[in-house]
């Protein structure tokens, strides 16, 4: 291998690990001794050293790590001080309608009126804190019973869940109906 293939290695492992990494492992895992991987980290070193970069290498006891350089800080936390924009997916949207409307509501009541699995939608919204456990259900198992936050009645605008809009007969229908051409959909691909 070339020094600049050594080189884009070392940078791959120490982005892609982020914590320090050992200069032994270093050395394993490109198959050089330890001596040309000080050399080809202190190479790439040299290059983050320009003016023109946000990055370096630092050394922690014998472990290197590439990190970003004090100038930078300004703009990072910037960047951190930014809400973050949490995108609901029509899954999670749907889940979340649910737990809203049926509350409090185990997992498998929401798996039986969605038809599908939905245990990754509910993490997403109790990481996201728009619903959260509420209790158990006095059954065999005793499930998780999950209802709505406060935090998802301010994303939502809402007082209350009794704010929210009712649906009529025929809406609930036609949501079922949907909800059944789907399902049909899915298990004839």
């Amino acid at each position: 291998m070339r020094i600049e293939e050594y080189e884009a290695a070392v940078e791959a492992i120490l982005f892609a690990m982020g914590d320090s990494v050992e200069l032994s492992k270093i050395a394993a895992a490109l198959e050089i001794s330890e001596d040309d991987a000080r050399r080809i980290i202190d190479r790439l070193s040299d290059r983050y050293r320009a003016d023109s970069s946000g990055l370096q290498i630092i050394e922690l006891d014998g472990s290197y790590q590439l990190c970003t350089k004090v100038s930078q800080y300004e703009y990072l936390i910037r960047i951190a001080k930014q809400p973050k924009r949490r995108a609901l997916t029509d899954v999670v949207l749907e889940t979340l309608s649910i737990v809203a409307y049926k509350q409090p509501v185990t997992r498998v009541e929401i798996e039986k009126i969605r038809g599908v699995s939905c245990e990754h939608a509910i993490n997403r919204l109790v990481e996201y804190g728009l619903i959260r456990e509420v209790g158990r259900l006095d059954a065999p198992g005793r499930p998780i019973l999950f209802g709505t936050t406060e935090e998802f009645l301010r994303c939502f605008g809402v007082q209350s869940t009794d704010d929210l809009p009712s649906l009529d007969a025929d809406q609930v229908e036609e949501f079922k109906q949907e909800a059944q051409e789907e399902v049909q959909l899915k298990l004839n691909l």
